[in-house]
């Protein structure tokens, strides 16, 4: 694609590098086969190619977005399905970021929409403000009818039949391996996971340990930045991001670490990309380090001697979510360690769309997120199976208010597999108590 960036707006580092990515597409048209929204809306403007075209004509004419562009734009779900589609490596990602962020710094939203973001950025990167959100929208969901706005009414759906009680094992200790040391690493343990779902660390501590992992919850780690990143508002991401940086390099200076373990995928696929997002700041060297050692769980354990597990009589559908296949190009760690473990494993059809859930997506654009987790649901369903597992915690509430079928996150049958608890998703009796791992 052609450009015309003038030398003076090149000199802006985040416009070189869209200039970079604009110039490498070339109007094939691939990805309108795998996006999401184009699939549903059937819109080019909802494609990867036609939102190109609208940020081309935006960032090189220097003007302000208006209403039309905007909307084009937030209805991207940032899966990065095109990504994986194009044949000219198109990194859409930083591309749609810069986007966004030229977006919030140079459009004035209408006040409803400047009000639901600002309070989506201010509770759910924060655990104990966000399980206060979700006893507040338990509490008014008898009156979701009085609801005028379809993002309030989903804000009020998002909580949670069981909210569970705060893990003392997501506070900043270390636990010590089971037998040989093999690894040290950090467990990130995020932010709205925290608050939402507190089996997933435990497991993934249970299991780590198991594996002669030592695992670390370092201190002054919290969530990535990615809720608030995808919103444009670099200001909020990059402190979140740096906080984790600083908290880290601490432990990576000190008794060292051979990684940084994420289990939830959206979170891996931004902290892999710390070392972009700093590249021009003094933090560039040590967010570099960290994006470098950054990985997901089923990176770590396929390097881990999972032992083989027997036929463990339940069939799992695996949900591939996007930021782990297409963000991390993470496609069979996760089905080859279920299979590994004893569980017969099955993928839907159309296990490169997005389910919808997407961050704070099916907060913002209801409607559209409704439609893809209905489809999502329905090739999931249709594979008959006991278990839905998946690896991320969006993923996991979005499918999981569309069945009935439990939905697990992949460290859970894991755990299991290998001596942990039954997950508690598929007991009779789901007591909300915390295990205490130390």
């Amino acid at each position: 694609m052609q450009t015309t960036f003038t030398e003076k707006q090149l000199q802006d580092p985040a416009i070189q590098r869209s200039n970079e990515i604009l110039r490498s597409c070339v109007h094939c048209g691939f990805c309108t086969a795998t996006c999401p929204t184009y699939q549903v809306l059937g819109d080019e403007l909802d494609s990867p190619r036609g939102r190109i075209y609208l940020i081309k004509d935006m960032l090189e004419n220097e003007r302000v977005p208006d209403e039309k562009t905007v909307k084009h734009i937030d209805r991207c779900l940032s899966c990065l399905a095109c990504m994986t589609t194009c044949p000219s490596g198109v990194h859409y990602m930083h591309l749609v970021d810069h986007a966004r962020e030229y977006i919030e710094a140079n459009y004035k939203r209408p006040f409803t929409d400047r009000a639901l973001r600002w309070v989506l950025a201010q509770i759910l990167p924060y655990p104990m403000r966000f399980r206060w959100a979700l006893i507040g929208a338990k509490l008014g969901r008898p009156f979701r009818f009085l609801m005028p706005d379809a993002r309030l009414r989903a804000m009020l759906d998002m909580a949670p039949k069981h909210i569970p009680p705060v893990s003392r094992n997501d506070d900043p200790q270390s636990f010590a391996p089971k037998g040989s040391h093999k690894k040290r690493v950090a467990l990130m343990t995020g932010c709205a996971q925290k608050a939402l779902n507190t089996d997933i660390n435990d497991a993934t501590i249970r299991l780590l340990t198991r594996l002669g992992c030592e695992v670390v919850v370092a201190e002054g780690a919290g969530c990535c930045g990615a809720l608030t990143h995808h919103m444009g508002k670099v200001q909020d991401s990059h402190k979140a991001a740096e906080a984790n940086i600083r908290a880290w390099m601490a432990e990576m200076n000190g008794d060292g670490l051979d990684a940084i373990v994420i289990n939830t995928s959206g979170c891996g696929t931004t902290v892999k990309d710390y070392g972009h997002m700093f590249r021009n700041d003094s933090l560039a060297e040590d967010a570099a380090r960290v994006s470098g050692i950054a990985m997901d769980v089923s990176e770590l354990l396929v390097q881990l001697d999972l032992p083989e597990g027997t036929d463990a009589g339940l069939t799992v559908a695996y949900h591939a979510a996007c930021s782990l296949q297409h963000g991390q190009k993470i496609k069979s760690h996760p089905k080859d360690l279920l299979k590994k473990a004893g569980y017969a494993v099955l993928e839907p059809v159309d296990s490169h769309l997005c389910c919808g859930s997407a961050g704070t997506y099916n907060l913002m654009q209801p409607e559209i997120s409704g439609q893809l987790k209905q489809r999502k649901v329905r090739t999931l369903e249709a594979k008959n199976p006991d278990v839905i597992a998946a690896g991320n915690i969006g993923c996991m509430m979005q499918i999981g208010s569309g069945t009935d079928v439990p939905v697990l996150h992949t460290v859970e049958l894991l755990d299991w597999a290998t001596g942990g608890p039954k997950p508690r998703a598929l007991q009779d009796d789901r007591a909300p108590e915390v295990p205490i791992l130390r």
